[in-house]
């Protein structure tokens, strides 16, 4: 279990807790492993336990350069958070450096092993996040533990990891990450709620709106304009909630802060030139949403799948773990 670093220390601990995906390092364990159905994400049927046509001898891509134009985005976007290396060397360890093509039982362990290992995964990533959080200090030494409980999980050889009971590191996890974000989303709405008009605001609102948005900017937030973030209106606002049917809405220069959008369909969403700072993003679909000039830098619990599912240009903001 690595040392805890300070809170600034975010992209550190994902490094040393191996949460960063390494193709080169796994045996193409998601090619296999996976089921996949033919839909806008991908352009095959195929069960799970059968190679991807794709899948080539040294377990590279036939199709790496060109999935998105195959068919496959869904393969782009896809992250383990560093699973399939971390299994893949725990099958070869178990199996005297079998892989799942050399031996049947070295193939069980290993489908059966990686749903489970990039759960935790993506557990470790969310308390790595929270320990970076200024506004959840409450919580951080809860979090500690949880990570020093969670992180050895991920390192059980195959036998035991299938006797885990992940939905019980899931409850222990889950109320640590909901307290820290109600802890954020509340000092962000505290805040943004004494932030001081942006200069300019008002000349801004008072041009000509041929061709732009609501606040007089550019709703695209193009590179010269003014961008204005406006708060979203009361109808619009009630439905930021938590698993809310956000498909292709319209949400383009607003500011979002502090809102919950767990488990939110944000399928093909116009967030351009929006503010997203405190916005809790855990597991909500973001594919096709329209992040152009957006800024996510500081949006809760953004996972790599999820920054890669979303269209965005140079002046998308990331936050600082998940920038090349």
């Amino acid at each position: 279990m690595p040392p805890v670093p300070a809170a600034d220390g975010r992209a550190l601990l994902v490094e040393q807790l191996g949460l960063r995906s390494d193709c080169s390092r796994c045996t193409g364990l998601c090619c296999v492993g996976l089921h996949l159905v033919r839909s806008a994400d991908f352009a095959i049927d195929k069960p799970a336990g059968t190679p991807c046509p794709n899948l080539r001898d040294d377990f590279g891509c036939g199709i790496h350069s060109r999935l998105r134009e195959s068919g496959f985005p869904g393969c782009v976007t896809y992250d383990c958070l560093g699973a399939g290396q971390r299994v893949t060397a725990a099958v070869r360890s178990a199996h005297d450096g079998a892989t799942w093509r050399d031996d049947p039982a070295a193939a069980n362990d290993a489908f059966a092993a990686l749903p489970l290992v990039t759960q935790l995964h993506e557990l470790l990533w969310y308390l790595a996040e929270v320990l970076s959080l200024p506004a959840a200090a409450p919580v951080h030494d809860d979090a500690r533990r949880a990570l020093a409980r969670t992180a050895p999980l991920a390192d059980l050889a195959p036998a035991d990891l299938l006797a885990l009971d992940v939905g019980a590191v899931r409850r222990d996890v889950g109320p640590l990450v909901d307290r820290a974000s109600t802890l954020v989303r509340d000092a962000a709405r505290a805040t943004a709620s004494r932030r001081p008009p942006r200069r300019g605001a008002a000349d801004a609102r008072s041009r000509s709106t041929r061709g732009r948005g609501p606040t007089g900017g550019r709703r695209d937030g193009a590179p010269g304009s003014v961008v204005v973030h406006r708060a979203p209106d009361g109808g619009l606002r009630r439905r930021l909630r938590p698993g809310a049917d956000l498909v292709g809405a319209d949400l383009r220069g607003l500011d979002l802060t502090g809102s919950d959008l767990r488990g939110a369909l944000l399928l093909g969403a116009d967030l351009r030139g929006g503010r997203l700072d405190a916005v809790d993003l855990l597991g909500a679909d973001l594919r096709g949403a329209d992040a152009r000039g957006a800024d996510l830098a500081r949006a809760l619990f953004l996972t790599p799948a999820q920054a890669g599912a979303v269209r965005r240009d140079d002046r998308t903001t990331l936050p600082a773990a998940l920038r090349p």
